[in-house]
């Protein structure tokens, strides 16, 4: 009986594993601002075009946020974000425009206005 047991109990610890995998998912916000650090010079405008670096962190973001959960919670810390560049004199239509300057669509909106729980 101690062989069937000790399977049981593998099976039962990969379960949670995945479980616990499952539902650590969502994008943090540590990991989104990462990703759209080296965008700050461009979004604040004293960057004429997104470097390399900062197209790479956001592909890398619409690679991670595939979850709606993930979506809505990168879009609620991009909103946190803005709102606080906006407050510092950052341009916002430049930070709008990160994505599609680089040719990604993370489907979430950069704007201090979006309304995140509607993110699908």
């Amino acid at each position: 009986m101690a062989p069937r047991v000790a399977v049981v109990a593998v099976v039962a610890v990969l379960a949670a594993l995945v479980a616990a995998e499952t539902a650590s998912a969502a994008v943090s916000c540590s990991e989104v601002t990462s990703a759209v650090l080296p965008c700050l010079g461009y979004a604040t405008g004293s960057a004429a075009s997104p470097s390399s670096a900062c197209c790479n962190g956001v592909r890398s973001l619409s690679t991670r946020a595939s979850s709606t959960a993930d979506r809505q919670a990168a879009c609620t810390c991009l909103k946190s974000m803005t709102g606080r560049l906006g407050g510092g004199g950052a341009s916002m239509g430049n930070a709008a425009n990160i994505p599609s300057k680089c040719g990604v669509n993370v489907g979430v909106p950069i704007s201090p206005n979006v309304d995140c729980s509607k993110i699908n």
